[in-house]
Parts: C-alpha cells; sequence; structure tokens
C-alpha cells in the first residue's frame, strides 16, 4: 500500500500556471509506473501525465506543450507543472501509482481555472 498526498491546486486565471506536487510515502524509484490524472464534472477520469517503469513520460495531447510532469527521487515526490492554463484544464487532479500489481491513488486536488 502506497499512499500518496497532493497538493498545490488552486484558482487561477486562464493563461496562468499551477505546480502541483505528489509526495508518496514510499520510494518512488520503486512503482511500475507514476502519474497524474484528472477527472472534472461529467468526464471520465483521463490521464494527463504519466512516467512508465523505463522512465518516459506520455502525456494527453490536450496538455502536450503546457504541461511539464517530472521527480525527485530523493524526495519521494512527483511534480506537474502546469503553464497556458485552460478553462478546460478545471478538473480535480490525482496522484496514482502502480505498485505490486495494484493501482494507488491519492485524495486529489482541485484545480479551478477562471477569470
Amino acid at each position: 500500500q502506497v499512499q500518496l498526498a497532493e497538493s498545490g491546486g488552486d484558482l487561477v486565471q486562464p493563461g496562468g500556471s499551477l505546480r502541483l506536487s505528489c509526495a508518496a510515502s514510499g520510494s518512488i524509484g520503486t512503482f511500475s509506473a507514476l502519474g497524474w490524472y484528472r477527472s472534472a464534472p461529467g468526464k471520465q477520469r483521463e490521464l494527463v501525465a504519466t512516467f512508465t517503469i523505463g522512465g518516459s513520460t506520455h502525456y494527453a495531447d490536450s496538455v502536450k506543450g503546457r504541461f511539464t510532469i517530472s521527480r525527485d527521487n530523493a524526495k519521494n515526490t512527483v511534480y506537474l507543472q502546469m503553464n497556458s492554463l485552460l478553462a478546460e484544464d478545471k478538473a480535480v487532479y490525482y496522484c496514482a501509482a502502480w505498485f505490486r500489481g495494484s493501482w494507488n491513488w491519492g485524495q486529489g486536488t482541485q484545480v479551478t481555472v477562471s477569470s
């Protein structure tokens, strides 16, 4: 079992930036996959950005060029830098980790993009 704690969600104007953080209870270097998902009202949870076991990254088409996922293994923390935010980026953002055959999820952090 892995505990994940997201932070950094906020209200931001369109075009603004936010950095989300996800602190893990275990060594993130041992996770087979680690990334960010989001859930908006009326929509299914979707992948935003993720690291795969090989260390490569994958982004949803809707966030490519605007969002960047990064990690600090020493701090067991993964980040999501979000730039040029759009109204449609409004969602609850979740950190997720695949560890020992199961997905582990954080509680989520709310991102609201509005003028």
